[in-house]
């Protein structure tokens, strides 16, 4: 099976399986943190994380900047999904920039509970994410939170 059909049938699987777990909340329930190589680091708090047509989109609590990480290589690790992804896109005052990433990882867990991550004591909740990327311009950029919506 050819990697792209891999990615949206693995996409698919956990957009259906988000959306039989429990509700989403009706909050923004993600924490974003960014560290720039110069050292400079920016919190962002109460972001909204959305599974959007095999896509996560991190949303600002004000709504002028949207990340999107649009392709990503998945496979299951139990229940969990591990992402590579190696594309992202930025939205933010009115221009789209293409972010190049070096690597990074995303843990996403779709069940409806607390899921043990493999090689560690760390649980993830329901509906949970964990993301770190490298930039190719070396910077981090981390998330921890809950996905709060799932659209098809």
């Amino acid at each position: 099976m050819k990697p792209y059909f891999k990615r949206l049938l693995l996409a698919t699987a956990v957009s259906a399986a988000l959306a039989a777990a429990s509700p989403a909340p009706a909050f923004a329930s993600g924490t974003v943190l960014i560290q720039q190589r110069d050292g400079v680091e920016r919190t962002y708090a109460n972001v909204h994380i959305a599974i959007r047509d095999a896509a996560m989109a991190i949303t600002s609590s004000d709504g002028r900047g949207m990340l999107v990480l649009g392709k990503a290589a998945c496979s299951k690790v139990g229940e969990l999904l591990k992402c590579l992804p190696y594309d992202a896109t930025l939205f933010q005052n009115g221009q789209r920039v293409h972010i190049p990433l070096q690597s990074g990882t995303v843990w996403l867990n779709p069940t409806g509970t607390n899921q043990p991550m493999s090689h560690s004591s760390a649980q993830i909740p329901p509906r949970g994410v964990l993301l770190l990327v490298k930039t190719k311009a070396g910077t981090y950029v981390s998330l921890t939170g809950r996905v709060d919506e799932v659209a098809k």
